[in-house]
């Protein structure tokens, strides 16, 4: 990842206009760690999502979540990447008190792109919930 942290992406982000804003979507999902094929199935896909967005969790030795993901469309890809940036390699316990929505609300995602982009990021975060969820019990 070219950023370390949603602070960084978004320093850059809201200087731009809303053609370098796709493009740093674009080049966010571009830097997103590889997701093995072999883990793109039906159980890892995210419903509601108008392209195609799998998510599997990894639990680290020491408790911390790490996430694959990866999608077939490049600016959905981007989002993906900006969701995981808030909660990447981080205990499932401090992922269930984060409030992933209010990170991502400074980045007005609904208002700078279709609804068909942003309508699966609240199953996506869903998601990672669920998965912090059964780490910490």
């Amino acid at each position: 990842m070219p950023f370390a942290s949603l602070d960084d992406v978004y320093a850059d982000f809201e200087l731009l206009e809303a053609d370098d804003r796709y493009r740093l979507l674009i080049d966010l999902g571009r830097a997103l760690e590889p997701m093995p094929e072999a883990l793109k199935t039906d159980a890892t896909l995210v419903r509601g999502c108008s392209a195609s967005v799998w998510l599997y969790p990894v639990t680290r030795e020491d408790g911390r979540l790490h996430f694959l993901a990866d999608s077939n469309a490049a600016i959905t890809k981007g989002i993906v990447a900006l969701i995981l940036l808030a909660v990447q390699d981080r205990p499932a316990a401090e992922i269930l008190a984060q409030d992933i929505e209010a990170e991502l609300a400074r980045f007005d995602l609904t208002r700078q792109l279709s609804s068909n982009r942003t309508q699966g990021i609240p199953n996506m975060i869903a998601l990672i919930r669920e998965s912090a969820r059964r780490v910490a019990a």
